[in-house]
């Protein structure tokens, strides 16, 4: 279960948002995939990056699938959140995200996380708004 703040009321988009980090957090490729509408867009993080060349985000069921299975699904993560911020059909997650790779090396994603809903509370856009360079990266232990 996702470490929340004591005021992460109930959103639509929050609500969401809380749906998607449950569904990461349990390895549940299917179920996560479920909350997304089928023009959905996944931008993570914002902008040209290792995880996305062009920059263009991962839009669609195939795209944003294969997202999972190259970033997601292979590792453990773990979601703290600090701070929910909630306006209109959107919300601002402000938190850590703490991957563990299959080597044991762990990498703690500080930033603001941010999902807009469409009236049927499915996921439109998941944009994550963090730095390469403000990586905090742990060695595997032993």
């Amino acid at each position: 279960m996702p470490t929340l703040p004591d005021d992460f009321a109930p959103h639509p988009a929050r609500d969401a948002s809380l749906r998607s980090m449950e569904a990461v957090e349990a390895a549940d490729r299917h179920g996560w995939l479920a909350l997304f509408a089928p023009a959905a867009r996944v931008e993570d993080p914002i902008g040209e990056s290792p995880l996305d060349p062009t920059g263009l985000g991962h839009a669609g069921p195939e795209a944003i699938g294969a997202f999972w299975d190259t970033v997601i699904g292979p590792n453990q993560v773990r979601f703290s959140i600090r701070e929910s911020w909630a306006a209109g059909p959107e919300v601002a997650n402000v938190g850590r995200i703490s991957t563990t790779m299959a080597d044991g090396l762990v990498v703690h994603t500080d930033g603001v996380f941010t999902y807009r809903v469409d009236d049927d509370g499915k996921l439109v856009a998941l944009r994550a708004y963090w730095e390469m360079g403000r990586l905090v990266i742990e060695a595997p232990a032993g």
